[in-house]
């Protein structure tokens, strides 16, 4: 379980951690909202109605979930749980909030936690993406003091100020959980 503040570089190390670790299987999670151009069932989401979604609440069908705007997103339980049983690693990324869920249903779970090597340079990060406005790094920025304040939380911290180093440092640390070592 991979949590972080956006623009940490959370997506980048855990493409490259796949990339390197045959055994991992990336989490797919359920929304409500519709399928964007391109996007493909059960490998970019699963799609769901919004009554079909809260049937897998009820159910306890997720092990986490939250609503964003106007959707609904989660992470399907049996999905997890079947790659898991086929001895499969399983990566979730997924913000705090989903993270507290998460440890209450499988505290044996890894939680790792990404953090930019300051906020400054998040905020440069954020920035030379250009894909938001004022506004939105703003909200960005507040909620990444928000998830840095609960970062001891986690069971590994990693600073991501060199990719190449972290992305050594991620490998390692899940190599060894992966091994029971």
């Amino acid at each position: 379980m991979i949590s972080g503040p956006s623009g940490a570089g959370k997506g980048t190390l855990v493409a490259r951690l796949v990339s390197r670790i045959n055994r991992l299987w990336i989490s797919v999670s359920a929304t409500t909202r519709r399928p964007r151009e391109g996007e493909v069932e059960g490998v970019s989401y699963f799609f769901l109605t919004e009554e079909e979604f809260l049937r897998l609440v009820e159910q306890d069908g997720f092990l986490e979930w939250a609503r964003y705007a106007e959707n609904l997103y989660g992470t399907p339980r049996d999905a997890v749980m079947s790659h898991i049983s086929e001895g499969q690693g399983v990566v979730l990324e997924i913000d705090y909030q989903g993270a507290v869920q998460v440890r209450e249903k499988m505290p044996e779970a890894c939680f790792i936690f990404i953090e930019p090597p300051s906020i400054a340079e998040l905020e440069r990060r954020l920035r030379e993406r250009g894909t938001e406005d004022e506004h939105a790094i703003d909200q960005r920025l507040l909620a990444a003091r928000m998830e840095l304040s609960h970062k001891e939380e986690y069971d590994m911290l990693l600073v991501n100020d060199d990719l190449d180093q972290a992305a050594s440092e991620l490998e390692a640390y899940v190599l060894h959980e992966l091994n029971g070592s």
